[in-house]
């Protein structure tokens, strides 16, 4: 995968939008669009379920030369060989991964306590309001443009970003965006990618 620091477009092979489709084939669609990493994520899934997934996406994302991320599991990360792990606030606390991580960040105290954990990169948001997490309360732009201004590391505006609202992300200083389900409930996930991807700096 390329570096971090270069990477633009973060998305997501989200179970609860898969809607029957094969994770596999999302991979292929998400790979041609243009995706810089892709976050395997599976809140209600077994972990066999999980392992199962990543051994199986792993070799697409790997050949097209993205960025594997493995959600809330490092020890999956581990050993299937992914790129990195990502977790949130609460789970890192207890069990900071040994591999390479991102960590989530809901505030300016959240975003300057990471940076001291040594993370890869961090999450930014939710910069909206998100079906994803629907008990979130938005960040909103203000925290968008703090990260700008005082984060130094890779960091990734995420939750709610569409392309309706891509562009005022963008304006409030913001290089780099996950988008989940703007691109997975997509008619055309690869040409969602490529939108997407058209309009990052």
């Amino acid at each position: 995968m390329k570096p971090l620091a270069e990477c633009r477009l973060y998305t997501f092979i989200d179970t609860e939008y898969l809607r029957g489709r094969d994770p596999a084939a999302i991979a292929v669609e998400l790979c041609a669009g243009g995706s810089d990493l892709i976050q395997l994520r599976a809140k209600k899934s077994a972990r066999e379920d999980i392992l199962r997934m990543a051994r199986e996406i792993l070799p697409i994302i790997r050949g097209a030369g993205v960025g594997l991320v493995i959600n809330d599991h490092p020890d999956i990360a581990e050993e299937v060989g992914a790129d990195l792990c990502h977790v949130g606030q609460e789970d890192f606390v207890p069990n900071p991964p040994r591999m390479a991580f991102g960590l989530s960040t809901h505030s300016s105290s959240d975003a300057l306590l990471a940076q001291k954990a040594g993370p890869a990169y961090i999450a930014v948001g939710p910069v909206y309001a998100t079906p994803t997490k629907p008990t979130a309360r938005p960040v909103t732009l203000d925290y968008v443009r703090w990260a700008s201004a005082n984060v130094k590391m890779p960091w990734f505006a995420i939750g709610g970003i569409n392309l309706n609202n891509l562009d005022e992300v963008i304006s409030a200083g913001a290089k780099r965006v996950c988008a989940v389900s703007a691109i997975l409930n997509a008619p055309d996930i690869a040409e969602a990618c490529r939108r997407f991807r058209k309009r990052l700096p």
